[in-house]
Order: structure tokens, then C-alpha cells, then sequence
């Protein structure tokens, strides 16, 4: 018996190696698709340091942490994330499906409730200017609530009225965030 030959169409070592052809590229691509999330992590890691770090801070101004220390921090954590997340990925690591229980994932997109947010946080955007963070903040809870499926027409617009007065107290006199007061702050 003579030992087999090996032959120019069978190669001697299986081919572990990276992707050959396009084929194999989209292929792996596919199956390592989180190293999306692990880029746009790290783009947004890289943003938010490069604008934290190139912000001017007026020394009279700043309190014993600082402005740059939060966005520091939540920047150098996006980085650390993205290379967590990519390093995971690499090594075989795979997010788990979407289980779902209550939620039909074959059914589409609700773009309703979608629209009628978008209209309603725009709303808040163009209204707090005129009216203030009371009444615009109130009419943004109330249609977020609306959009949302609830349809409690006596005690919605009452539990949005409250959140929204001790938004504006939280914010305005507990944490220095001056916020439009409009015509009804005037009134005493």
C-alpha cells in the first residue's frame, strides 16, 4: 500500500482562515453583524470625548466637578462598550433573539403611535418658547400618555398637569436649570 497523494484540488489544511470571496464576506458579515453597534458605539465614544475635551469652560463658573466631567465619563464608557461588545463578537459571543413573549414579531411597525409622538415632542419644541415648560411640559406628558393607548380623558390631562409643575420645580429651583416659566409662573 502506498500512502495517498495529495492532489492540487484538495488542499492540506481546512481553510479557517478570513472570508476567500465575496460570498464568504457578506456571509461573515452577517453573522457578526453586532460589530455594527460596536462601531457606531465607538463613533459616538470618539464624539462625545472630542467635544468634552475641546469645550471651554470659564473657570469662574464651574463647581467643584466641572462641566467636562460627566461627558468625560459617559464618552470613555461608550469606548470601553465598543470594545467589549466587539471583543465579545469576535470570540463567537451572539445576542440572544428577540423572545418576546407579549410582542408579535411578525406584525409591523405601529407608525400611529410612532407620528403621533414625533408631533407631540415637535409640539413641545415649538410651544415652550411661547406658553412655558408648564403648559407645554403638561400638553407633552397628556400626549405622549394619548399616544401611548391610554384614553383616561378626566385623569390624564390632571396627572400631566402635576408631573409637569414638579418638573418644572425639580429642575427650576431644586437644580439651578432655569426653565421658561410663561404666563402662568407670572401670575401670583
Amino acid at each position: 500500500m502506498t500512502p495517498p497523494t495529495e492532489t492540487p484540488d484538495t488542499p492540506s489544511t481546512p481553510d479557517t482562515a478570513a472570508p476567500a470571496g465575496p460570498r464568504d464576506a457578506r456571509s461573515w458579515l452577517r453573522e457578526h453583524s453586532e460589530i455594527g453597534v460596536g462601531l457606531l458605539l465607538l463613533a459616538l465614544g470618539v464624539l462625545v470625548l472630542t467635544d468634552a475635551l475641546t469645550m471651554t469652560v470659564d473657570l469662574t463658573q464651574r463647581g467643584p466637578v466641572g462641566p467636562k466631567t460627566v461627558p468625560v465619563v459617559v464618552g470613555t464608557g461608550l469606548l470601553v462598550v465598543a470594545v467589549l461588545l466587539t471583543l465579545d463578537v469576535l470570540r463567537g459571543g451572539r445576542g440572544e433573539a428577540e423572545g418576546g413573549e407579549d410582542v408579535d414579531l411578525a406584525a409591523p411597525g405601529d407608525w400611529r403611535t410612532v407620528l403621533l409622538l414625533a408631533g407631540v415632542f415637535l409640539a413641545n419644541a415649538v410651544l415652550i418658547g411661547p406658553l412655558g415648560f408648564p403648559i407645554s411640559g403638561a400638553l407633552l406628558f397628556w400626549g405622549s400618555a394619548y399616544a401611548l393607548g391610554s384614553r383616561h380623558y378626566d385623569r390624564d390631562p390632571l396627572i400631566a398637569a402635576g408631573l409637569s409643575l414638579l418638573t418644572y420645580f425639580v429642575f427650576n429651583n431644586l437644580l439651578g436649570v432655569p426653565l421658561p416659566g410663561g404666563p402662568l409662573m407670572g401670575v401670583a
